[in-house]
């Protein structure tokens, strides 16, 4: 229940030190000075700054914890959906004398678990679907419950950060390595950032480790989903700790640079910097990135990729390459995606899909895709990002010699400099967490709006049957 759930966390909050005291205001357990200064000035947003904090960490985990709960319940039904049930059946009735003509042959090479979980679309389809419901009804109730463990864990953690002082300790251990080589704080700031961030990836590579491991060799793999080896595994997150090393630590380098150099109006010349980084990122990714970890293929010719460069001429999308990527060696999960800019789009499909579904079932798969760049819903995606990142370093900007809330979270030595960084986490995880979590269910709702907008595109194309056939 979620009165489990709060105990949790209660239960966490007592073991977090016998002596810690949670009278009001809260302070660190551990402080820049060891807690032997006060500061000469008090106010109210500085007092109750790590209270707050806290508080409304709490409020947001309660709130989507009661959705999770919520969204829980429905796994435990057992009868399968009346209305899934006449859409279906519908789609049976429709498809029955074409069906021999959608037939596709399986590999060969697919094991007993990929047959077992695919659908067999020269049969009636409501059949297979009731006798998959209860697999279905595990799986998301497994991984619910999981949602909820993990994210128990990390409020906790979070919490318990906030309250021993992770940040003011762990930034003057980095200090204490940097004056190892000479580093000092107000001249070689930006490479203590830089150790700084590493501790911190290491130390959250290696709490979230065992949830990830969970998640992928446990939930995933008992439901038939997972394909990837333990090897596998751990070279996929060696090349993400390399590559964020690669491309995030010159980002942020420049970054605090600009904010150096940058005066009071910094925030413009950071928001063009983001700006720029973005374009360039959503061209490298997909082009130098993504080929790191997956194998990209040119879709064969034939009546596949002759129909789905008809279909994207009717819609003047500048299609220039269709691939198929090999998702089958991470899971048996599909999917297909768009990237590229102007006149040189790209198509990528997923082997896995190309094993589970129709060419016409692809087709209006695709129609969906495409439906979200026709109505324009990556650039608003987009724009609104570009927007936000410029309204958070504005008011960043306005909040940067906040004294008072960094002291409240232990940096409270005024004769050494505020690290930019430690005030751009703690803006962002305080004064701006409530815009950002209100934008954040705002963008959910209009996910959620421009999902159905892109189906109903797919449907206008008279692909309608085939979309409902192919999604189940």
């Amino acid at each position: 229940t979620l009165k489990e759930q709060q105990d949790l966390v209660a239960i966490a909050y007592s073991t977090i030190h016998p002596t810690m005291d949670f009278t009001l205001p809260l302070t660190p357990q551990y402080t820049q000075t060891g807690g032997t200064t006060k500061a000469a000035t008090s106010s109210l947003f500085g007092d109750y700054a790590i209270a707050a904090t806290i508080l409304f960490t709490l409020v947001v985990f309660i709130f989507e914890a009661y959705l999770n709960f919520r969204q829980r319940k429905s796994y435990h039904k057992i009868d399968f959906p009346r209305e899934l049930e006449t859409t279906v059946g519908n789609i049976d009735r429709e498809t029955k004398s074409s069906a021999a003509s959608d037939k596709k042959e399986e590999s060969s090479k697919s094991s007993d678990d990929d047959k077992k979980d695919k659908v067999d679309r020269n049969a009636p389809i409501l059949p297979q679907l009731k006798s998959k419901f209860s697999h279905a009804q595990s799986y998301g109730l497994d991984k619910i419950n999981f949602s909820i463990f993990s994210s128990t864990y990390a409020v906790t953690e979070e919490v318990v950060f906030l309250l021993y002082g992770f940040l003011p300790y762990v930034w003057d251990k980095a200090c204490a390595v940097g004056a190892k080589y000479g580093w000092t704080e107000t001249e070689h700031e930006i490479k203590i950032t830089l150790l700084f961030l590493g501790i911190v990836t290491i130390v959250g590579t290696i709490t979230s480790l065992p949830f990830e491991l969970y998640s992928t060799f446990e939930i995933e793999k008992k439901h038939g989903f997972n394909k990837q080896t333990l090897g596998l595994f751990f070279t996929d997150k060696l090349k993400g700790l390399v590559l964020s090393a690669v491309f995030g630590g010159p980002f942020l380098a420049l970054l605090l640079k600009i904010i150096f150099m940058g005066g009071d109006k910094f925030y413009l010349y950071v928001w063009a910097f983001t700006f720029v980084f973005s374009v360039i990122m959503m061209t490298l990714v997909p082009v130098v990135i993504m080929p790191l970890f997956n194998k990209y293929e040119k879709l064969p010719d034939g009546p596949l990729k002759d129909s789905i460069y008809e279909l994207a001429g009717k819609l003047s999308f500048p299609l220039t390459k269709l691939f198929v990527m090999d998702g089958s060696k991470r899971s048996s999960h599909s999917n297909a995606f768009m990237f590229g800019f102007m006149k040189n789009k790209r198509i990528v499909l997923f082997d896995t899909l190309l094993s589970q579904v129709s060419n016409d079932e692809i087709l209006a798969i695709l129609g969906h895709e495409l439906g979200h760049w026709k109505m324009g819903h990556t650039v608003t995606n987009f724009v609104v990002t570009q927007v936000y990142t410029g309204f958070m370093f504005y008011f960043f900007s306005l909040c940067y010699n906040s004294h008072e809330l960094y002291r409240a979270f232990g940096f409270d030595d005024e004769s050494r400099p505020i690290p930019t960084i430690i005030a751009l986490v703690l803006f962002t995880s305080t004064i701006w967490a409530p815009v950002d979590k209100t934008l954040s269910f705002i963008m959910t709702v209009h996910s959620r709006k421009c999902e159905f907008e892109a189906d109903e595109f797919s449907v206008n194309l008279g692909m309608s049957s085939k979309l409902q056939s192919g999604l189940c």
